[in-house]
This record gives structure tokens, C-alpha cells and sequence, in this order.
């Protein structure tokens, strides 16, 4: 996987005994982290990531590429007439490589967005809890992007939402900055609309959370 998502994005691969990360080579603030699960994938993901192209040409050559990778198409309910081609990396989770010149996507890089299932609550959480801004807010369809118009888009495509089977095989992880402690952090995730959820995690150093679409993600030690 990691390997495979290397050659997607154009990223740098680390791997290390116990996870493999992906280290951006294009200005985006974070990184990519793969572990090992025994959980096995049940539906489809409720978030999956939108890989840009700049040309026709670009769109079929880095889509034959990643299927010589061991990527495969996959039909989930797509007519056929949208530009973009959907595709399952090796372990099936399904990503999309954009048509060229998508105005919403223009600037950014490879990794155009990240696209989440999630009503317009959600969307309005995720900016106040990484204090990047609002880029779209309509219809119940949100975006957000770093202040610095760099890296890619997170974006909510509101509902109706994609059935929860279990815990997320994707998720999101934030970390307070240096100096921020961990417990006030959670407090404030609380307070903007966050719950706490008991996965099985144990006793580890990380706090498991849910944002307001019951979706986990976890806040790891201040860094």
C-alpha cells in the first residue's frame, strides 16, 4: 500500500517496523500514515482521496499506470459521464483521478482532495478545530483548505451519508502544537462537537474521538 501510494502521489515512502508513512514532496503540511489491521473493509469508505490530472493524456497515463500497480476499476454507481475515473488501490479502497482543468481542484497538487462523507456540521467542526477556512459552503456541501493555499482540499459532500458499517477503515489525526496540553485540546474538540469513543484502544497515548457525524479520528500527544 504504501509503496503503491508512493508512486500515486509522488511522495517520499519511510517505512519503519510497525508503519509505513508517506512524506510529501509538494508542499502539503501532512503526511500519509499506513498500519497494519486485522479489521476487515465493510462497505464502501466514507472518505477517499481525488487525484488531479492536467491533461487528457496525464488523466489516461497515470490511470493505466496505478492499474499496472495493482490498482482496479470499480463501479460505485457512477453513470460514466463525469470525466473522473474511479479506481480501488490494492486493497480496495476506491480513490478518483479528476478530469483535467477542474476548476475546484485548480492548484493543487497531485493529491487534489481529500473527500469525506459528511453533512455541513462536520465540514463547519473540521475548520475550527485546524483553523483553515471555509473555500465552499453550499447546499450542504462544505470544503476547507490550509490558510495558506497549499496541499490539497478536505472536502464534505453532505447528505445523505454512506452507511456506517463499524469503525472507519480512513481516519484523520491531529495533534495539539507544543505547549498545548493534550487534555485541554480534547476539551475544546469536545465543546466544538466532538464525543469520546472507546474502540478498544487500551491504554495508549492518543485519545480516540468522533467528530458530530460519528466519524473517529484521533488527537495524538502536542508536537
Amino acid at each position: 500500500m504504501g509503496q503503491f501510494w508512493a508512486e500515486a502521489l509522488g511522495w517520499d515512502l519511510n517505512d519503519s517496523d510497525h508503519e509505513t508513512a508517506l512524506i510529501p514532496t509538494d508542499g502539503t503540511s501532512f503526511g500519509i500514515v499506513f498500519e497494519p489491521t486485522s479489521n476487515k473493509r465493510a462497505g464502501q469508505n466514507n472518505i477517499h482521496l481525488d487525484l488531479t490530472t492536467t491533461s487528457p493524456d496525464d488523466q489516461h497515463d497515470i490511470a493505466q499506470r496505478l492499474i499496472g500497480a495493482g490498482a482496479s476499476r470499480v463501479d460505485i454507481g457512477q453513470r460514466g459521464d463525469e470525466g473522473h475515473v474511479v479506481l480501488a488501490d490494492p486493497e480496495g479502497n476506491e480513490f478518483c483521478i479528476i478530469e483535467p482543468h477542474n476548476n475546484f481542484l485548480a492548484g493543487c497538487p497531485r493529491l487534489g482532495a481529500i473527500n469525506a462523507d459528511g453533512t455541513r456540521r462536520t465540514g463547519l467542526f473540521w475548520s475550527e478545530v485546524l483553523g483553515w477556512p471555509l473555500i465552499w459552503d453550499q447546499d450542504e456541501e462544505t470544503a476547507i483548505r490550509s490558510p495558506d493555499a497549499t496541499g490539497p482540499i478536505i472536502q464534505w459532500s453532505g447528505p445523505p451519508l454512506i452507511a456506517k458499517l463499524g469503525k472507519n477503515r480512513l481516519h484523520l489525526d491531529i495533534a495539539p502544537p507544543a505547549g498545548v496540553d493534550q487534555h485541554d485540546a480534547v476539551d475544546r474538540l469536545i465543546e466544538l462537537g466532538a464525543s469520546r469513543r472507546d474502540i478498544g484502544q487500551g491504554d495508549v497515548s492518543w485519545v480516540v474521538m468522533a467528530d458530530p457525524d460519528n466519524n473517529e479520528f484521533c488527537v495524538l500527544t502536542p508536537r
